[in-house]
């Protein structure tokens, strides 16, 4: 019966055309404000499955690492009890530490990962090398896979690099010599065997090489490490399986999850999200003051049929929630449509790419959009709040109107 009302209201004619044309302007505004938002938080929603992907090219589903200092020791048997888990798919033993690489005059400071044979088996990194081959070499022979930026900083092709770079590396336990820096690292070629690219963030830091070399240069024992790197079956608990290494490994060992791994990443994207949604939320705002514009001359003209529903015996609650109806009529209205828009713009986006990305260095060329259920009904949440406290005002002042019928 409220709806009825409400619908009655909405498409006759008032005697004010502002009326109808508030209306039309808080609709049009909700319209805006639901397309926004939901093409906005998709087109984010787009990245974040993009910068995952990137982020689990290189890092795997849990890590081993340990809770002080820079490295763990794990023996054989640790590392068979940790196999037999099940859920456990693969595992690498790597280790990595900051050192100088030099190419005649050029040098810079990378991150030197070192890698055993699995490591193909736990990341996707081998994938993606676009020059040359994932070869690391031996120990006494050790080649290099160089991130693009890295091979840039050195002004190198690692396809044709005949002559090996120089690496150094600091000494274990070797304080720093202050008349000659140079005594307190350790030095030795490397020869490279290509270039990966996954994002700039590994792309200007990396270089992997094999974990033997890393050992033999940082004097490690042979079972001493940088961390264990683990790849988990499909539909593995991955939380089950944290907690079951945890409870093996002891308190001197912490286990990551991927999303632990990069929890400030994670944050700060969740957290623009949120900002960019409390900002386009703003919309809403304005459409809920036309709404209540026009909500406020709708009660106004139409004192005469609320009085008359008074006097057939109508109660405050029930004047109140016939204006209520009216304004959630207009923001399903207006969600509604805006819902629509959104699904064809997101749609026309991923089909035809009608917004590029500018520059051309990205790894797509174009605004990335997934729909996800939760953001619909957050957005349409949103839409009915908002509604909401614009209908009260006009609608509680319509249900105090008074009786004033004369004879």
């Amino acid at each position: 019966m409220n709806l009825l009302f409400a619908w009655r209201y909405f498409k006759s004619k008032k005697s004010t055309n502002a009326i109808n044309i508030i209306a039309w302007v808080s609709v049009a505004a909700i319209v805006v404000g639901t397309a926004a938002l939901i093409v906005v938080l998709s087109v984010f929603n787009g990245f974040e499955d993009l910068v995952k992907s990137l982020y689990a090219t290189f890092y795997t589903d849990l890590k081993v690492m340990p809770v002080s200092g820079k490295t763990i020791l794990l023996k054989p048997g640790q590392l068979s009890r940790i196999k037999a888990i099940p859920g456990v798919a693969s595992f690498s033993l790597v280790m990595e530490e900051k050192a100088l690489m030099q190419n005649g005059d050029l040098q810079t400071i990378v991150y030197l990962k070192g890698v055993d044979s699995n490591y193909g088996k736990v990341t996707t990194v081998p994938a993606a090398v676009k020059v040359g081959n994932f070869e690391t070499g031996s120990a006494d022979r050790p080649f290099a896979v160089f991130g693009a930026g890295v091979e840039n900083a050195l002004g190198f092709w690692s396809d044709r690099q005949i002559e090996p770079l120089t690496v150094y590396l600091p000494k274990r336990g070797a304080g720093l010599n202050v008349a000659d820096p140079l005594q307190s690292l350790s030095a030795d070629n490397i020869y490279s065997s290509g270039t990966f690219a996954i994002q700039q963030d590994f792309d200007n830091k990396y270089v992997i090489t094999n974990l033997g070399f890393l050992q033999r240069m940082l004097n490690l024992a042979p079972d001493e490490y940088g961390g264990l790197e683990i790849s988990l079956t499909k539909g593995a608990d991955e939380e089950d399986i944290q907690e079951e290494l945890v409870q093996f490994l002891g308190p001197n060992y912490k286990v990551l999850t991927r999303y632990e791994q990069n929890q400030g990443l994670y944050s700060i994207m969740q957290i623009e999200k949120w900002v960019i949604y409390g900002v386009l939320s703003l919309i809403l705002v304005v459409a809920a003051f036309t709404m209540i514009g026009s909500l406020t001359m709708l009660v106004l003209e139409k004192q005469k049929d609320i009085q008359v529903l008074k006097a057939l015996g109508a109660s405050n609650n029930k004047v109140r929630s016939i204006f209520l109806s009216e304004g959630f009529l207009l923001a399903t209205l207006g969600g509604l449509v805006g819902t629509l828009l959104a699904l064809v713009i997101g749609w026309a986006q991923v089909q035809f790419k009608l917004v590029p990305l500018q520059g051309g260095t990205f790894v797509i060329d174009h605004y990335p959009v997934k729909f996800l259920l939760k953001d619909f009904l957050l957005v349409l949440g949103t839409v009915a709040f908002v509604a909401f406290i614009a209908s009260w005002f006009p609608s509680r002042k319509a249900s105090l109107q008074p009786i004033e019928l004369k004879s």
